[in-house]
């Protein structure tokens, strides 16, 4: 099998990490194929840490109401397992829980080149998207409530000939300022 070296890249002295060895953190975020040759990396980027559990805490809430309630009707009338063994399924359905939001955070890699806008996301069905800067109409800043308790945001894009927004970089830390890089670069490069 032959072995497939990464393309010619530059990554820019703004790519998180950049102080130590860039190029290896690149290869691990994102195939060495999605990249062209010569492309220089101005961002890359994942979701905040808290990503995990931001993204699924109304189901780790309702998971945990469900326990509850589970403890509560077996108290009243008991049902086939024991109130510990409602208690450790549920710890147990709660921790795969996590652990799948985590495989996702994982998977998600933000990327922004001198040329284009890229976004990877998936654990199973793997959603690659990309769009040149020069279809890039505008990008929004949202903060949902519980991102601004965390302090984080979401950066969404939307292109030419649509109508609604295609792709949203979620629960970024430091939004402000990674937006204000996103919108220098795409006014830099979009000619």
């Amino acid at each position: 099998m032959p072995d497939r070296k990464a393309p010619n890249l530059r990554v820019h002295a703004e790519t998180p990490g950049s102080d130590t060895a860039p190029l290896e953190r690149t290869n691990i975020l994102i195939p060495a194929q999605l990249l062209q040759s010569g492309e220089i990396i101005v961002l890359l980027l994942k979701p905040s840490p808290l990503f995990i559990v931001l993204s699924c805490l109304p189901t780790l809430t309702a998971l945990v109401l469900l326990t509850a309630a589970l403890v509560t009707a077996h108290r009243m009338y008991p049902l086939g397992l024991g109130e510990s063994q409602i208690i450790l399924l549920g710890i147990v359905v709660i921790v795969g829980r996590l652990f799948w939001q985590f495989m996702e955070w994982l998977s998600r890699v933000y990327v922004l080149t001198d040329r284009r806008v890229v976004r990877v996301q998936g654990v199973l069905r793997i959603s690659i998207f990309e769009t040149p800067l020069q279809r890039i109409q505008h990008t929004n800043l949202l903060f949902s409530i519980r991102e601004r308790f965390c302090g984080l945001g979401t950066i969404t894009f939307a292109t030419a000939g649509t109508a609604f927004i295609e792709c949203a970089w979620t629960m970024l830390a430091n939004p402000l300022d990674v937006h204000q890089k996103v919108v220098e670069t795409i006014n830099r490069y979009k000619r």
